[in-house]
């Protein structure tokens, strides 16, 4: 009799927990509502998940029936969906705002995630530009970059500042300089000098000069043969493309003031 009990107590149990679990079935779509292929959605606090298929379709064993599904794909913020009292729904993911930190300047102005590009490129945010002023914008990218070698002018404002990506390739200093594009438009920034009387040049400062910090928002170095293809024979020293600030909405008026002051003494 107490054997007779205990299995009909055991099948009882079974039987309860065989009901308790549930198939809980779904779609990840993205914000535009297409289909998210390999999303990860897994039970909270537990190592059980599944991957959504090529039409972003998933089915998930639920033990208990009221766990929390966390769902994640890369470059979205992950969601948590409490699938309580349904049994098939759509989940909808929201772009990471923040991978947009890996998206570089690429040539002729496109855009592209850093991660995809087969070269290398680097970039210089507005901020680094502008935290030590320089007279030149050039200057402020040494040290920022790796493989770029800038030669701050010796001649005071408005002097050369010398760039060379990944060194240099002639003899004549002026022939080293990497194209500068600005927004698409390529710039001069050959060195400016004539011949004086005891063979001393006069420097009359190169085409980067004339670009005003504060109004550039980032900076990309192109460097190799693969990044700088697009730019010809005249991108043969590397590519510096700097991408200014586009209007954007601003409180007030938007003005800004800032000053830079250089004391210098005569040689003679």
């Amino acid at each position: 009799m107490k054997r007779t009990l205990l299995c009909m107590a055991f099948a009882f149990f079974a039987l309860a927990m065989g009901n308790a679990q549930t198939t809980f079935s779904g779609r990840v779509l993205d914000e535009n509502n297409d289909p998210l292929p390999g999303a990860s959605i897994v039970i909270q606090g537990s190592a059980t998940g599944v991957a959504s298929d090529f039409d972003g379709n998933f089915e998930i064993e639920l033990p208990q029936g009221n766990e929390i599904l966390v769902v994640s794909y890369i470059g979205y913020v992950a969601q948590e969906f409490d699938p309580s009292g349904q049994t098939t729904s759509n989940i909808a993911l929201q772009p990471d705002s923040q991978s947009l930190d890996e998206v570089v300047v690429t040539a002729l102005g496109i855009k592209k995630e850093k991660k995809r590009l087969g070269y290398a490129v680097q970039e210089v945010q507005n901020e680094n530009l502008v935290t030590a002023r320089e007279t030149n914008v050039t200057n402020s990218l040494a040290g920022r970059a790796a493989g770029v070698q800038v030669t701050g002018g010796g001649s005071g404002v408005g002097s050369t500042s010398l760039i060379t990506i990944r060194g240099e390739g002639s003899l004549i200093p002026g022939n080293n300089s990497p194209l500068f594009v600005i927004d698409g438009i390529p710039i001069s920034n050959r060195t400016i000098s004539n011949r004086a009387e005891g063979n001393l040049e006069a420097d009359f400062g190169n085409g980067a000069q004339d670009i005003n910090p504060d109004d550039v928002e980032s900076i990309s170095i192109l460097k190799g043969p693969n990044a700088t293809a697009l730019y010809g024979s005249r991108g043969l020293n590397g590519v510096v493309l700097v991408t200014t600030k586009s209007g954007k909405g601003s409180k007030g008026l938007g003005i800004s003031l800032t000053q830079n002051l250089t004391f210098e003494n005569a040689l003679r």
